[in-house]
């Protein structure tokens, strides 16, 4: 199936929930099952919520100061590292607010450490200078991930200060100049989007030829001011996208943990998980630090992402191989 044109995208993502379940659904849920077939897992460390953004949707935004904010040392990083690789994760997502605590020096110490272990790493740290990119990828980093999260720049600068939209596409073009593997995506459903505004998110994101799209719908967070303006975003939204964005980039991989209507149980509940996957998604997480300390990262309330549990009920609901 062939989709490549903006007008395309619309007309899959204005479709009736019927007609999308009877055609698109179906026919990316092979296109992934032919290229792979296995629920990809990425275990992950949360390793700081300290940021200097101001980002209107994001919980972790500097300016909430009832977050409780954490730091964890380098050498606890890179054990953290060593816990991946011991309970058999080949592959392993740090991230962290933008927090300039850790140097360029810092970051590569962890991911050369890392590299050494035979992960693959894959690192959302903020904005950076193209070189710091180029010495990440010298240590080892295999991947950067660097959200556009809306393809109209007139809205970028306004939900995202101080950073502008000019500012965000420099860095992820300099990720690409470094010969790194580019991590990118959207926000589905955030209050004021419209359809065709995704659209030109769904078309962007093709275009930058992403390695892996870390999608999500627009979750409310604690003392994020755009929270005051909407809740969860349209999740038939967010599954259209999933296998848009499947049949579209052959070879992506594509956030499967995602929240269903109750936003308790967070991104860990397996029916929502399985909705993901049967459009197309085919990555979950297992975040490695104490419950205690993640349920601090902030940037959505209840991420609930720690542990294997989840993984394992997904895998016996639609009966995939895992590939840790």
């Amino acid at each position: 199936m062939s989709i490549t044109t903006k007008q395309e995208v619309l007309e899959v993502l204005e479709m009736s929930d019927e007609e999308f379940a009877a055609t698109i659904m179906p026919e990316a849920e092979k296109a992934y099952m032919e290229q792979d077939g296995r629920i990809i897992v990425r275990s992950m460390v949360g390793y700081s919520n300290r940021c200097k953004n101001r980002c209107l949707y994001c919980g972790m935004r500097a300016l909430n100061k009832e977050l409780p904010r954490y730091w964890t040392s380098v050498e606890d990083i890179i054990a953290y590292g060593r816990q991946a690789r011991d309970r058999g994760f080949s592959r392993i997502f740090l991230v962290s607010g933008e927090d300039r605590k850790y140097s360029v020096d810092d970051i590569c110490h962890f991911i050369s450490e890392m590299h050494e272990m035979g992960l693959h790493i894959s690192l959302a740290a903020g904005l950076f200078p193209e070189s710091a990119y180029q010495e990440m990828k010298a240590a080892g980093l295999d991947e950067y991930v660097l959200k556009f999260e809306m393809a109209q720049p007139d809205v970028f600068d306004e939900l995202n200060p101080p950073v502008t939209f000019a500012e965000r596409m420099a860095g992820i073009e300099a990720v690409k100049n470094c010969g790194l593997k580019l991590a990118t995506g959207d926000i589905v459903g955030y209050p004021g989007q419209t359809l065709e505004m995704l659209a030109e998110d769904i078309i962007l994101t093709r275009d930058l030829e992403a390695s892996w799209v870390p999608i999500i719908p627009f979750m409310p967070a604690k003392n994020a001011p755009l929270s005051e303006k909407g809740g969860l975003g349209d999740l038939g939204w967010l599954y259209r996208t999933i296998a848009l964005l499947r049949l579209m980039i052959p070879g992506v991989d594509i956030t499967a943990q995602q929240p269903g209507c109750d936003l308790r149980k967070g991104l860990a509940d397996p029916e929502s998980n399985l909705k993901a996957i049967k459009a197309g998604a085919n990555v979950l997480f297992s975040e490695l630090l104490d419950p205690e300390v993640g349920k601090d990262f902030g940037v959505i309330d209840n991420r609930n992402v720690a542990g294997s549990e989840h993984i394992y009920k997904v895998a016996e609901l639609t009966g995939m191989e895992i590939s840790f």
